[in-house]
This record gives structure tokens, sequence and C-alpha cells, in this order.
């Protein structure tokens, strides 16, 4: 692969003969030359193009000279949290710190300010007055409009308006990148450039055509404005049927959002992944104690962008699209083969995939050239009957990779859509996958067992999960393989009252196992269910909808899906308690706990068998053993 990096100095600038870089990119992420990285895409695109970038990662936000190491660049600043929001990088779903950040040198945190975007605009403005500044990435995408934010735990304005920002090029910013450049570099003015799909922009004057949401004024104040602006929003994702938002901000004026850019095509695809990308973090990193999120991608490949999935936690509609655009074989075979002359390539590809690994092609054929649907999900309640689900593409894929000389395994890691895996009439895939792609584990993601909650979250009837584990280890015996599905498993999702959460609880015990990791809902900007966190409202339909807010009662429904473990005890009960179930306090094989010494068993029933979580004879039940009986029927 490239070794030679974009400028990180001055002197390496000056060594490339430039004096002044056409753009200055400043980023929240250590600098990584991998296509995983935003930075790295955008920066490489700008490259090929001929405009000159300069990359300063991570800058000393207290320190205003810190984003001079370039001096003004001849067109822009372009400005990026990174790939993760800056909030979510800091802090747990607790709002506690979290020790460690795997996007700065050796998982040191505290190298990106609190709201990147935010504080690198306005340490650049302190400056540079007069310099256009274009945001950028997940962080600024997310927060493109009036939003809730749940750490502050209040309505934010548009980060372009607390940034002091020109403009915003949100979701996957290749075509509306190049389409500021060249404005820029024609003499346009910043403000001057308001036509282009994929991007924000501010004014004084609301344009003539587009949709009028409800002001800031009236979503900060009255929560049902605020679903109903998020409605309008979540339908105007499509770069096809997409109109202009425009959203009043009294005497500040306006911010309007262009619709989306169109998908990319296979061709444009390839171009943006065959950039010569270095591959790795730069090498000043080598003695801070390297970059750990290279570790999981450094030898992945991502094949695919854009999910008609449809999660409604997930934020993927608001800034990847509901639109499947993928890469070439050529392409990507291409790039397994340079993995292979790495010195430090073992054989193993960890991945081939994206936001869904098993997406190879848009759900139905008239997406590329009508949209998806404005009120209708593809594979939620029911998959459509106009879905495609078909795995031939994605299979011959993997079977050349299988082939390539010095590739040993290929991993599937990025996830499956077991829903649609089922709504394939052919069973080589699942076949292949089982035999070929995973090792001793899948992951899989029904996220609660509960119809009601699973509703709310746009997620397919627990039903459809039941079908594909009892599917999956049915190959597995056919192939004499011991192989398990593990679940990823979510507490305190809107919907999820301490009913539901202790019956995904008496799934985990069923289960046989208890799942190490669990994750309690996280209510980040610019998702369908965070505005029902914030509101109480499906902002679908209008109606109410319960939503556990109290830090006290997450912590039970977090408890209750990992009720082993002895420091969750006094949760566990004081949540079976308010759910009205000690039937689950005693010793049958049934409860999830046992009475305090000398306390009466809420099961009658007393099957004393010691611990909970083992069966009558005494031993523990196996992941094998539970779903086996499941599959028998």
């Amino acid at each position: 692969m490239n070794k030679d990096f974009l400028p990180v100095t001055r002197e390496e600038m000056e060594e490339k003969g430039i004096f002044q870089p056409d753009f200055v990119y400043i980023s929240g992420d250590a600098y990584v030359d991998h296509p995983s990285f935003g930075a790295a895409i955008i920066t490489r695109l700008l490259e090929s193009q001929g405009y000159s970038v300069g990359v300063i990662p991570q800058p000393d936000w207290k320190k205003k000279e810190s984003i001079a190491l370039f001096g003004e660049p001849r067109l822009a600043f372009l400005v990026s949290g990174g790939n993760m929001d800056s909030m979510v990088n800091h802090y747990t779903v607790s709002r506690k710190h979290r020790k460690t950040d795997a996007y700065s040198p050796g998982g040191k945190m505290g190298l990106r300010p609190d709201r990147a975007v935010t504080v690198y605009s306005n340490l650049i403005r302190q400056t540079y007055k007069h310099t256009p500044i274009i945001l950028g990435g997940i962080e600024a995408s997310l927060r493109r409009m009036a939003h809730y934010d749940y750490w502050a735990d209040t309505m934010k304005h548009s980060v372009l308006l607390d940034s002091g920002a020109d403009m915003i090029s949100y979701g996957m910013g290749e075509k509306s990148i190049l389409k500021i450049a060249e404005a820029l570099d024609m003499g346009i003015p910043v403000n001057h450039i308001t036509n282009i799909p994929g991007t924000v922009y501010k004014t004084k004057e609301p344009p003539k055509k587009g949709i009028l949401l409800p002001s800031y004024e009236q979503v900060s104040s009255d929560k049902r404005l605020y679903a109903e602006s998020f409605r309008i929003q979540y339908e105007n994702t499509d770069p096809f049927t997409g109109k202009a938002l425009i959203e009043s901000y009294g005497g500040k004026g306006y911010i309007v959002q262009n619709p989306p850019s169109k998908p990319l095509s296979q061709k444009e695809m390839d171009k943006v992944y065959d950039l010569p990308y270095a591959g790795t973090y730069h090498p000043m990193y080598e003695k801070e104690g390297k970059i750990p999120a290279i570790e999981e991608i450094r030898f992945s490949i991502t094949s695919n962008r854009g999910c008609f999935g449809g999660c409604n936690f997930c934020a993927l509609a608001f800034h990847q699209g509901r639109i499947v655009q993928t890469r070439s074989h050529e392409s990507i075979l291409e790039e397994a083969v340079r993995f292979t002359k790495e010195p430090d390539f073992k054989g193993y590809i960890h991945d081939v995939g994206g936001p869904t690994a098993d997406f190879r092609h848009p759900s139905c054929k008239k997406q590329l050239t009508k949209g998806v649907c404005k009120n209708r999900q593809c594979l939620f309640p029911e998959p459509c009957r106009n879905l495609e689900a078909d795995h031939k593409d994605y299979l011959e894929l993997l079977r050349k990779l299988r082939k390539l000389p010095g590739v040993k395994k290929v991993f599937i890691r990025s996830g499956i859509r077991f829903d649609y895996v089922n709504e394939d009439p052919s069973q080589e895939f699942l076949d292949e996958l089982v035999r070929f792609h995973i090792s001793g584990q899948l992951r899989v993601a029904p996220e609660h067992v509960s119809d009601q909650v699973l509703y709310y979250m746009g997620k397919p009837r627990h039903r459809a999960y039941e079908e594909f584990v009892r599917k999956f280890y049915k190959v597995n015996e056919k192939y004499g393989m011991k192989q398990y599905a593990v679940p990823y498993l979510m507490s305190s999702h809107p919907g999820c009252t301490m009913k539901e959460a202790v019956k995904l609880a008496e799934y985990v015990r069923d289960m046989g196992f208890m799942p190490e990791q669990v994750q309690d809902f996280y209510p980040t900007p610019s998702t369908m269910s965070t505005c029902m966190y914030y509101t109480g409202i499906d902002p679908r339909t209008g109606e109410k909808v319960y939503v556990p807010r109290d830090p006290k009662e997450k912590a039970m429904q977090r408890a209750l899906l990992q009720y082993r473990k002895p420091e969750n005890y006094e949760l566990v009960r004081e949540a079976l308690e308010k759910a009205g179930r000690t039937d689950l306090i005693g010793f049958g094989r049934k409860c999830l706990i046992s009475p305090k010494k000398g306390e009466r068993p809420g099961d009658s029933s007393r099957n004393h068998t010691g611990r909970a979580g083992k069966t009558a004879g005494g031993k523990k039940k196996t992941i094998r053993n539970v779903h086996r009986k499941k599959t028998k029927g």
C-alpha cells in the first residue's frame, strides 16, 4: 500500500512544493489514512482532483495557534469531530466519562473537546474571520437541524449556528464536497453556495421552495411539534423524493437543508475506495502507543454502504441513507490482494461488509430511480412484497475471496439481517456462512423478545429470530459443527416497561448463558428512538409511548439482563418486585434469584436445585442444548 501520507506539518507541506494549501482538514480523530475513516476519504478525494490538503489531527483546542499550523487555506477549513460524535466518544449512557478513546494514540482519552466541531470551528473563527468553514462527519451530519441533546437534556440549535461555520456537508459527503470545492475555486462566495445537494446553509431570507418546519422556538417549547418536525425530516431523507427543509431561528435567520446527495454508482464507489490510502495510522503515533481503532478495520473490507433495515435506534437513515450502494467484485478483490502483500497480514480478512454485511443491492429495483418509500419500511413490520432477498452476488464475492492465495479465512463480523436471510428462498448463503465465515459464534441482533418493544425499535417480530435460530442450528447439525448464535440485547428502549424487561430476562435464563455485554439504549442525535425518548411520542403515529428515563429504572432493566452477577442482586430483586414477579425469586429452575437468608421463596413450586441458572440435575445449561431443544420443537 501507499505509505505517502498527506502533510501534517508545515515542513512536510513545503517538501511537496505547497506553500498555501487549498484546504486544511481538522479532525477530532488521530490521522488514520484508511477508508474506514471519513477524513481519509474526503482528503484523498480532494487530492485526486488536484487540490492540496493539510491535515491537523486533534489540535489543542486550548490554543488558537494550533489550528494555524498551515496558515490560512486558499479555499476553506474542513472540520470534523471524527468517526464518532464526540459526546458518544466521551461518555457512557449513564453520562460517566469513558476511560479510553480508540481513535486516539495509545487509547488516551481527552485529546478532543466535547462538542468538537463547535469548539474547533469557533477556534478557527477567532483567527480567520472570513475564511470559509465547512463542517462534515457524523457529528455535524446528525446535528444539522435543531435536535435533542441527551447530555445537556435539552433542545440544541443546528450545529451550524453554534459553531459559526458557513456550511455543512452532511451524509456521505463525496459528491457535495467536490461541488463545494469547485464553487469556491471559481471564486463564488461561500454564502452564495446554496444549491448543492447534501448541504446545509444559513440565510437571512428563506428560499421560495421547500418545507417550512416548526421553528426552533416552537420545537424547544412543544414536544409534540418536535415529534412532528422529526417525522417530516425522516420522510425527506431520500435523495429522489426529499424536499428542502427550512427551519427558522427568529432574529438569527434560517437554516436550510438541501435534499440529500444522490447515491454513488458502483463505478463512483470503486473510485473512492481505490484511492491511494496508506491503509494505517501515521507513523508519528508509533511511539505514542499506536491507534487502537485500526486493529479491527485494517484488514476489513467495506463492500457496501446504506441500509434499508430501518432500525429506529440507528442514525443510518439520516447519515448514509436507506439505498444500498456497493463496490464491484474487482475493486474488493484488488484490496484483498493488497492485504496479502502486507508483512503483518496473517491470512485472515476480518470482515467483508458495511452497515449490514449481506445487503449487496437495493431492496427493490425502483429505489435507484424513484427512491425509498416515505411511509413504509422494507423489512418492518413484515418484509415488503417487493423485497428482493437474494444473496447470490454476496456469495459469489465471498467465494472469490476465499480462493485468493494467502487468504486463510474470510470472516463476516459487521452483522447480517437474520430476517433478510429468512426471506431468501435459497439456503446456500446460510450454509456457507456456517461452514466458512464464522468462528464458533455468530453475533446477531434481535435486540429484544417483546413484540411491543420490537415495534418501537422498528425490528421484526421475535418469531423471525426464532425461525433463523432454528435454521442456523439445523445447518450446524447438518455439517457436524458446534457453533452458536449469540444475540445482542438492549434494555430501556422506549416502549419497554419493567414487565417487558423481565420477559427479556426470562429469555436470557432460557438461553442458558448470560450475555457478557448488554446495551442500555443510548439516545444519540437524530434517531427515531431518541425522538421517542425525549418527547414520549412515536413520531410515526403521534401516539404516546412509555419511556424508561429514570436512572434507577434504567439500571434495573440493565441488571435484569445480567441477573446472575452478585452485584446486581438488589437491583434485580427490586425490579421483580416492581413488576409483580416475585415468583421469580426462589429456588426453582425458573427463578432468576434466590431469596435472602431466612426469607420465604416467592416460587411456591420450590424445586430445590441450588442456584438459579442450573437445571434439576445441577448442570449448567449450554447454548447448544437450549437451542437444540428449540430446534426439535
